[in-house]
């Protein structure tokens, strides 16, 4: 069977992450968000499956190839253009990417699913492949039933009592939500669709395909199911991801590597005198990461591969990510640590270079002299004795 999987998007939500990995590369304990959802097409038989690609794409294709390895067939589709010998990317919107493939060569020839590239679900495809057909419908779009005082966050989809869809509503206040019922991104399509996408333009399935077939009258119908639905669209939505993953919350993502003391887990080769550090779970510690005696770590907390975390350091509630070197003495709470920026749980960044901090976090592969620790341990005592 045949599915698609949108992965075009800038995602400018999850900034700075996605300045150099793409949405469906952004790992959740180091397993890309994307590899999850090719794992349950997989086990619904879903085998042929379309990409299409634009930022940063060479990332996307690079990873999963054909798709061989991961038990799956894999064609790409690229957004965008070269200019002066530089890929751009242009998307063409979640509908527009659809026609682009279809317009290539006849591709979706029978029912086929549609799914975003940035959300962690273990929904049962086959029993909505099934209720979808029992309904005769040229579109299903697969709704999750959120609490009243969440509809804010989403796309609100509005049914009859049939499950025929009537009307959308973009993030409504709760007094003027009609639904609880979420666009969660996964559609089921028969191949009549494309003939409702216009061609070589961008075009939206959720605000522009969507309100046409509810227009036209069509059989247009969503359903309800009760699935684990994890979206990872903004910063605080990732930072709840990989919490969950951690606090056993989210069950069909287990921590990798080997657990080494009770809620603490670690990869390869990671360098650490456990008798001399003060570590509480859960936490998970990527290979060949060295952490100094002294140290604290205090879970839920991911630390990546290849770290390095110095004396005196306390990082607690918090994400870093690979090569990051955590000066002595540096505190960091609910902080996601990204390259040369410094995240708070909220989604608000700190540019470390930008902001002269660079010297208290930096690359794990810049290793500092001698002279350069002495000199930034010096200026670490200045700033605590400034602070009393």
């Amino acid at each position: 069977m045949k599915a698609m999987i949108l992965a075009a998007g800038k995602g400018t939500r999850v900034r700075p992450i996605t300045h150099t990995i793409p949405k469906p590369m952004i790992p959740i304990l180091q397993k890309p968000v994307m590899e999850f959802l090719l794992e349950l097409l997989r086990k619904h038989g879903f085998t042929e499956i379309m990409v299409n690609v634009s930022h940063l794409a060479e990332e996307i294709e690079s990873y999963f190839r054909d798709g061989q390895r991961f038990g799956v067939n894999i064609g790409y589709s690229f957004e965008g253009r070269i200019v002066d010998g530089e890929l751009i990317g242009d998307a063409l919107g979640s509908a527009g990417g659809i026609r682009k493939i279809h317009d290539f060569n006849p591709f979706f020839d029978e029912t086929f699913v549609v799914l975003c590239g940035d959300a962690l679900i273990d929904l049962d495809l086959t029993a909505a492949l099934q209720w979808h057909k029992q309904k005769g419908a040229i579109a299903t779009v697969i709704t999750k039933t959120v609490p009243l005082e969440s509809v804010s966050s989403y796309g609100v989809v509005v049914t009859d009592t049939e499950n025929r869809v009537i009307s959308f509503q973009e993030k409504p206040s709760q007094e003027e939500a009609l639904s609880t019922k979420i666009n969660t991104g996964i559609y089921i399509f028969e191949p009549e669709i494309i003939e409702y996408i216009p061609p070589k333009q961008k075009y939206d399935i959720g605000s522009e395909l969507f309100p046409k077939l509810v227009a036209m009258g069509a059989p247009f119908y969503a359903v309800s199911m009760d699935f684990e639905w994890v979206d990872i669209g903004k910063v605080p939505d990732y930072w709840q991801a990989v919490r969950g993953v951690l606090l056993g919350e989210i069950k069909n993502v287990p921590i990798p590597g080997k657990q080494v003391r009770e809620g603490i887990y670690t990869g390869l080769n990671v360098a650490v005198n456990w008798d001399k550090v003060d570590i509480t779970g859960p936490v998970y510690i990527g290979s060949m990461t060295r952490i100094e005696d002294g140290a604290k770590i205090i879970g839920p907390t991911m630390i990546g591969p290849n770290c390095w975390i110095c004396s005196d350091v306390i990082v607690s509630n918090s994400v870093i990510f690979e090569y990051s070197r955590l000066g002595k003495g540096v505190r960091l709470v609910d902080k996601l640590v990204f390259g040369r920026y410094c995240v708070d749980k909220n989604g608000s960044s700190i540019d470390l270079q930008a902001a002269a901090l660079d010297w208290l976090i930096t690359d794990a592969r810049q290793i500092p002299s001698h002279a350069e620790i002495a000199e930034r341990e010096k200026m670490a005592e200045l700033i605590k004795l400034e602070a009393k």
